[in-house]
C-alpha cells in the first residue's frame, strides 16, 4: 500500500538547503521509498539534490508519497516536520 498526501510549504524561506537536509535525514531513518512531487516533477525524498531542484517556496503545494515498510510512520514524521516549519520560524 502507498501513502500519498498533499501539503503546503509554510516556512517563510521555503524548502531551501537546511530544511531539505532535515527532510532527507529524517526520511533516511525509514526503509520505505520516499518521493516528493511538484507539478509534473517527481524526486527522490532521500536525495538532497532532488529536493533542492523542486525550488519549493512558501505556499508551494508538494505531494509526499511513501511506499514500503514503515510508510505510514515515515509520512507522519515528515508531515510533522513540515508542519513545524522544519524548526525554522514561528
Amino acid at each position: 500500500m502507498t501513502v500519498r498526501v498533499d501539503y503546503p510549504i509554510i516556512n517563510s524561506l521555503g524548502l531551501h538547503a537546511r530544511p531539505s537536509a532535515k527532510f532527507v535525514s529524517l526520511s533516511a531513518r525509514y526503509p520505505c521509498a520516499v518521493w516528493l512531487e511538484r507539478d509534473a516533477q517527481r524526486v527522490n525524498g532521500k536525495s538532497i539534490m532532488g529536493l533542492m531542484t523542486l525550488a519549493a517556496a512558501q505556499g508551494t503545494i508538494l505531494t509526499l508519497e511513501t511506499e514500503g515498510e514503515g510508510e505510514q510512520a515515515c509520512a507522519d514524521a515528515l508531515l510533522a516536520l513540515a508542519k513545524d516549519r522544519f524548526g525554522e520560524d514561528a
